[in-house]
């Protein structure tokens, strides 16, 4: 027998369990750069791809 609990295994981590601010950085970045240097009204295909990446990580956005 081991020395340790069951608490203590590490617990993989589900796709879910990502945090939104973390999930997609590239299309994120992508996307935050359009909208600051032309407004977001100008970056429709950047925002849409960030939402579809989203989506794809089980975000429901």
């Amino acid at each position: 027998m081991g020395n340790f609990s069951v608490k203590e295994l590490p617990i993989p981590e589900e796709k879910k369990k990502l945090k939104p601010c973390c999930a997609c950085p590239e299309t994120k970045k992508a996307r935050d750069a359009c909208i600051i240097e032309k407004g977001e009204e100008n970056c429709g295909d950047l925002i849409e791809a960030h939402k579809t990446c989203m989506r794809s990580m089980g975000f429901n956005i």
